[in-house]
């Protein structure tokens, strides 16, 4: 049995707990570990992630397992267009990959983009990443490579978007 909820900023921790615990399986394949280590200090500082709950600049979701967080997401409107939602985070404990709850965020988040009457989803995703083909499977398609300095490294993305109806 699965649930969902908004976070606040006492799941913190979690979220930064549950980001160490995927990130290093998912990215060690196509990163080096000083990168992966770096992009985590950056962007899973205690202070960033709990600002962003704090001042509502991103919108966190927690899926739990029998009440044990396992799963999260995070959204906002676009920076650059407003009418345009961005998920900018979406990881689940590896062990837990297969369940569908990838899909069960993505979906709460794609209702929480249309409650918000905007009708397009973009993301961003390691051209290296599996998860690509886990998002074209969802109905996303690439709209454009997208190369975004973090400190001495690169994250060489696609852009893709799902118009939602």
């Amino acid at each position: 049995m699965h649930t969902i909820r908004e976070a606040t900023i006492d799941d913190t921790a979690i979220i930064i707990d549950l980001a160490e615990r995927t990130w290093w399986p998912t990215y060690s394949p196509i990163l080096e570990k000083e990168q992966i280590a770096f992009m985590l200090g950056e962007i899973y500082s205690f202070d960033k992630i709990s600002s962003q709950l704090q001042t509502g600049t991103q919108s966190y979701l927690i899926l739990e397992e029998e009440g044990r967080p396992v799963a999260f997401a995070g959204y906002s409107p676009r920076d650059e267009d407003s009418n345009v939602y961005k998920l900018h985070k979406l990881y689940c404990l590896p062990e837990t990959q297969g369940k569908g709850y990838g899909k069960i965020l993505i979906n709460e988040v794609m209702r929480k983009t249309l409650e918000a009457g905007k009708h397009t989803l973009d993301l961003n995703v390691n051209r290296h990443n599996k998860a690509k083909d886990f998002y074209e499977k969802i109905g996303f398609r690439v709209a454009y490579e997208e190369d975004i300095p973090i400190g001495p490294y690169w994250m060489n993305d696609y852009v893709m978007r799902k118009e939602l109806i």
